[in-house]
């Protein structure tokens, strides 16, 4: 696994490259869509965690 230093390193050669390729309409449609799936999989783990905590609350009441 990379460190932090690696990881933000990657994602900005990533960046770079695509600014590079894209006109600004694709990069800035590219941003959007990815700020979205970002926001929609913190939706998805936020609620994963939370129905995984209540499952453990429940099986330690149950004790």
């Amino acid at each position: 696994m990379m460190n932090y230093c690696e990881l933000t390193a990657s994602i900005t050669a990533v960046a770079n490259g695509l600014a590079c390729h894209l006109s600004n309409d694709e990069l800035s449609l590219l941003a959007a869509t990815l700020v979205q799936l970002g926001d929609t999989l913190t939706t998805i783990v936020t609620r994963r965690t939370i129905c995984e905590n209540m499952a453990a609350a429940d099986r330690q009441a149950e004790r």
